[in-house]
């Protein structure tokens, strides 16, 4: 725990631009989702007593989830895959955008306070932006119309827009703010991409992020849609009254 409070003491500046990120999406979902409702002609109030409990429940789940990560073959050591996005997905489609942001916050926190961070926060920024841009665009598209063809083009949405988006964050911010915060040239982490996955032309970090970052969003947004598609129907049922797929 002091460890962790030292390296955010240290990376100040990075934690208060962390915050702020969260900060804009959570507005930006808690509008969308109003806009929803609007358009659904339904009016409920953003958290309610059940949904602050699931959401508690689902975040915590989705922590457990987060700290089961597995290798990819095609990526470095520090990329690896995990699901933690399932129990977050549900539980946006089941209650809104601004439950799967806030979701997302949580699991990062109770990853942080138990685990702490190996990447000078870098990779928990990644894993909660990228997470967003996963779930807030399928939920987003879900509350709009909450119909089974619907659900399927939403999850389709949010696994393009985290491929499309996770890649070109990672080149433009986030391999830059990990060279710079954890001490490693950034020579150094194409490097170990170009080792592993001889399609990456050498040196180059859109070459590293096509070959290594694009197919693991890919994989896991498909992952996570299928098992989400098959299993929120009956779960539907017993998170809220009346919900539908």
């Amino acid at each position: 725990m002091n460890g962790l409070f030292q390296s955010a003491a240290q990376n100040a500046l990075f934690v208060a631009e962390f915050l702020g990120i969260i900060a804009v999406i959570f507005a930006a979902a808690a509008g969308l989702e109003r806009a929803g409702n609007r358009r659904r002609g339904v009016r409920e109030p953003l958290f309610t007593t059940r949904k602050t409990a699931v959401t508690g429940m689902f975040s915590a789940i989705a922590m457990i989830l987060m700290l089961f990560e597995f290798p990819l073959p095609f990526a470095p050591s520090f990329y690896e895959l995990d699901f933690s996005e399932l129990p977050v997905l549900v539980g946006a489609f089941a209650f809104g955008p601004a439950a799967g942001v806030l979701m997302e916050f949580i699991k990062i926190l109770l990853k942080l306070l138990i685990k702490g961070t190996s990447t000078a926060f870098v990779g928990d920024l990644a894993n909660f932006v990228v997470g967003c841009s996963f779930v807030l665009p399928a939920s987003v598209a879900y509350a709009f119309r909450k119909t089974k063809k619907s659900a399927v083009f939403s999850c389709v949405l949010g696994t393009l827009c985290m491929t499309v988006f996770g890649t070109a964050f990672n080149a433009l911010y986030l391999l830059p703010a990990f060279s710079k915060l954890y001490g490693m040239p950034l020579d150094a982490i194409l490097e170990m991409g170009s080792k592993v996955n001889p399609l990456m032309t050498p040196g180059s970090i859109v070459s590293f992020v096509v070959c290594c970052v694009a197919p693991m969003n890919l994989i896991k947004g498909a992952s996570v849609s299928l098992v989400t598609l098959l299993i929120y129907k009956p779960l539907s049922r017993i998170l809220k009254s009346g919900g539908r797929l």
